[in-house]
């Protein structure tokens, strides 16, 4: 489990996702008047770590973990759109917002390294793959 670099990539995933938490773009959503916006990227962030972390665990199967790690892409994608909101509405791009695109940035780094995993389990797969047709 340990010794594939998809989990090292799945468990970075989670770490820098949760890192939005404390970061102020969590808290600038926190802080909107409609609720549902902050609610709705605590939630997506929620399920994306969760998820990735659930698909650590998930090695012996590798084709149902494809699954759930683009299920989890999903989710980060959309906490990703939450995020870009929160950033747009608090007006746009400035030097004054760096900390806020620090934090919608770990978010993109939180897929990016979703995405590297998702890659280094279809490798895996075609391996066996490979490894099956020898025999």
């Amino acid at each position: 489990m340990v010794q594939r670099i998809q989990t090292v990539f799945l468990a970075l995933a989670a770490i820098v996702t949760g890192v939005t938490f404390f970061t102020p773009i969590y808290k600038r959503a926190m802080e909107d008047p409609q609720l549902w916006i902050g609610y709705g990227l605590a939630i997506a962030l929620s399920i994306s770590i969760i998820g990735s972390i659930a698909c650590i665990f998930l090695y012996s199967n590798r084709k149902n973990q494809i699954a759930w790690v683009k299920r989890t892409m999903l989710a980060q994608i959309v906490g990703f759109g939450f995020c870009v909101g929160v950033f747009f509405s608090l007006g746009g791009i400035g030097t004054y917002l760096w900390d806020e695109a620090l934090g919608t940035g770990a978010v993109m780094a939180g897929f990016a390294f979703q995405l590297l995993a998702l890659r280094f389990i279809h490798k895996d797969e075609k391996l066996v793959r490979s490894i099956d047709r020898i025999r």
